[in-house]
């Protein structure tokens, strides 16, 4: 009887192994067996399957070596963990025969038998978890860049809703100005560039936002650029952002405001203090609707109208060759050119009845009686400064006045204008215009008898050196 027992229990010994053994052949997961030399003893199919190997290649290698991030010594390093931690779980990247990386989830089960020590390592292929993952990273970065753009164009609109100013508010009886405004609901309906000339304090800006305002863009922002109010050594980085990194003090990646217009409209104003390395790249946007951000190769495309104005004289600024003249011609598809106040003086009465409310309000005062010589003051004056110069001055004389009736109080009108002085040439224009009208006239010739030095009456070593330094390029 004890005999037969004894066979019985073999059996069942026997039929349990091969059980384990068929198991482990049919998992999903590769098995490895390896000693603490770092051998592999065993393996069973899944991991022949998954690194391209036969089991006779794989028994009897170092286990290390399909992991080319590991060695030896950090084979030695991990056994030392396997025995203090028993089981150990860690993602790492396998190559397969063929050169192949593989990402894989590696558990390996520390256990000692017949004396020796092994682990035994559950090996499991991540590569569709790891695409997933970055398939998620790569949205989760598109929504976040999203949400940062919303939250741009939120603080944008935000200040739109701050702005007193907006088309209904534009006042005049001129019939110079309404044509303006028959110009402006024109245009609106278009896609077309408009460059908006004018002096300063005329209401450029004021018109540019009618524009936007009655356009099919009107539900996009309308984004502001002063580029006479930014350094230049950081427009370039305001108008098309920047790259982490691209320069000192660039610390995170900045979206420009080309970018931030893409769908709506971008307004630049003073475009003719632009240096002429920007004018450059921004003919490039105008004309194929795309830039790179400053430290990047990558192409940004957009889809932008562009509204531009000045209050300098570019007919002049391209005689003397501090403006492009294919930007000119890119930007002056419509141009608007807005009269100075002192041109419509009959709408300083409704301006200044305007003002008076605005400013009374918010002062909390009364005034109803406005004195005529007080008309007449206003309206004899050449108003340098424009609509801006007459709300400055209208406001200051609300503040003052004690009673119902407006007071001017001690303001006089100035006798030069800078509308005049600005048309005074420097003496660097006076000298750039008179060589170019030389080398006009001589052929661009620059040495000679003929040439542009021998009537200039300087060295022609003098005049190249003069030219390089006045920009000037035929």
């Amino acid at each position: 009887m004890k005999r037969e027992h004894v066979q019985d229990r073999k059996e069942q010994i026997r039929k349990a192994l091969e059980l384990s053994y068929f198991t482990i052949q049919r998992a999903p997961d590769a098995i490895f067996w390896i000693d603490m030399e770092g051998r592999i003893h065993r393996v069973n199919e899944a991991a022949c399957r998954l690194l391209g190997y036969s089991r006779g290649e794989l028994t009897g290698m170092e286990a290390y070596k399909l992991y080319r991030e590991e060695n030896d010594e950090i084979w030695r390093k991990r056994w030392t963990e396997f025995e203090k931690q028993k089981i150990f779980t860690f993602e790492s990247c396998m190559f397969t025969k063929d050169g192949h990386p593989l990402p894989v989830e590696v558990s390996r089960n520390y256990f000692e038998f017949e004396g020796k020590k092994f682990t035994c390592s559950f090996v499991r292929d991540i590569t569709e978890r790891k695409r997933s993952e970055e398939s998620l990273k790569n949205a989760l970065t598109e929504v976040e860049q999203l949400k940062n753009q919303l939250e741009k164009e939120n603080l944008y609109l935000q200040d739109e809703i701050k702005l007193t100013h907006n088309f209904e508010e534009i006042i005049s009886r001129d019939d110079g100005f309404k044509k303006v405004l028959a110009e402006v609901e024109q245009v609106a309906a278009t896609e077309a560039t408009v460059l908006i000339l004018g002096e300063t304090g005329t209401g450029k800006e004021l018109i540019a936002r009618a524009i936007h305002n009655i356009s099919s863009r009107r539900d996009r922002p309308l984004v502001k650029v002063n580029c006479a109010a930014i350094p230049a050594n950081l427009i370039e980085s305001e108008l098309f952002g920047h790259e982490k990194g691209a320069f000192t003090g660039a610390f995170a990646r900045k979206i420009g405001r080309f970018e931030l217009a893409s769908g709506g409209t971008i307004f630049l104003d003073e475009i003719g203090d632009l240096s002429m390395d920007l004018q450059a790249k921004l003919l490039r946007v105008l004309q194929d609707g795309e830039f790179e951000r400053v430290g990047s190769s990558s192409t940004i495309k957009v889809d932008v109208r562009v509204l531009a104005a000045t209050n300098r004289d570019l007919d002049r600024a391209l005689e003397i060759g501090t403006f492009r003249e294919d930007l000119y011609y890119r930007l002056s598809v419509f141009p608007i050119r807005i009269p100075p106040l002192r041109d419509r003086r009959d709408d300083i009465p409704i301006l200044l009845t305007h003002f008076i409310k605005r400013y009374a309000t918010k002062t909390g005062k009364r005034i109803e009686k406005i004195p005529q010589k007080v008309v007449d003051s206003l309206q004899a004056y050449h108003w340098p400064g424009n609509v801006r110069e007459l709300e400055n001055v209208i406001e200051r004389a609300v503040i003052i006045s004690k009673g119902n009736k407006l007071e001017l109080g001690r303001w006089f009108p100035r006798k030069d204008t800078p509308s005049e002085k600005r048309d005074m040439a420097t003496l660097e224009d006076m000298e750039r215009a008179h060589i170019l009208k030389v080398l006009e006239l001589t052929g661009w010739r620059v040495s000679g008898e003929r040439g542009a030095a021998k009537i200039l009456g300087i060295n022609p070593n003098t005049l190249v050196s003069r030219l390089k330094k006045l920009n000037i390029h035929r």
